[in-house]
């Protein structure tokens, strides 16, 4: 029996981390197994790709390299961490998967979106994920939150424009496909949020459920 793939994909400061745990929780407490993870990274190879890609460096990082970067994480987290767990039935909750690229390198950095779905298919193959919750949250707010976190990382530290850029192109994606994507507001209080994701969970285990 094949498992369920969830991914959470917003922009900094939209509290996807601090929701997995609550989904997480609640899930598990229904008798589901879940596996949690993240990208970029997920195994021990792929959190030190990550933090080349996080850490600010005097040498600037071309778009290129970013890109491939992030699906050579994605290709080791898959083979290593998504696959066998997916192979064993598990819910699969991950914060951030290739909707995040198409976002940052092809929104925020500009890049061609066909070279972004050429490397996603060459990596992933026929792999989706089966439902993916978009955090959003206006851009003001959201770098607030990171700011108040401490030091910003490389991507943190990009402007405004970048960061409306990523959001527009998350809010499309959301558009083009409204059967994967369910949008939830994250402008509001942590308790409004996760009572929104209550409808969600529902959905999520009656597709455990039914796989």
């Amino acid at each position: 029996m094949r498992g369920l793939f969830i991914t959470l994909e917003g922009p900094e400061g939209a509290g996807k981390t601090t929701n997995r745990e609550y989904l997480a929780q609640q899930l598990e407490a229904q008798g589901f197994t879940v596996q949690l993870t993240r990208e970029p990274g997920g195994t021990a190879l792929a959190e030190q790709i990550r933090e080349i890609l996080l850490a600010p460096h005097s040498e600037p990082m071309a778009v290129d390299t970013e890109l491939l970067l992030m699906f050579a994480a994605r290709a080791q987290h898959l083979a290593q961490v998504i696959i066998p767990a997916l192979e064993q039935g598990k819910i699969v909750i991950c914060d951030r998967f290739t909707d995040a690229t198409y976002a940052y390198q092809g929104g925020g950095r500009g890049l061609d979106c066909s070279r972004i779905a050429m490397l996603e298919q060459f990596v992933q193959g026929d792999l989706r994920p089966d439902l993916t919750l978009l955090f959003d949250l206006p851009v003001a707010d959201g770098m607030a939150r990171a700011v108040a976190r401490g030091k910003l990382d490389r991507f943190e530290q990009e402007q405004h424009d970048f960061f409306e850029a990523v959001r527009q192109a998350y809010l499309q994606r959301a558009t083009d496909d409204p059967e994967r994507f369910r949008l939830i507001s994250a402008q509001h209080a942590l308790p409004e949020v996760q009572k929104s994701l209550d409808v969600h969970l529902l959905e999520i285990m009656e597709r455990a459920r039914a796989h």
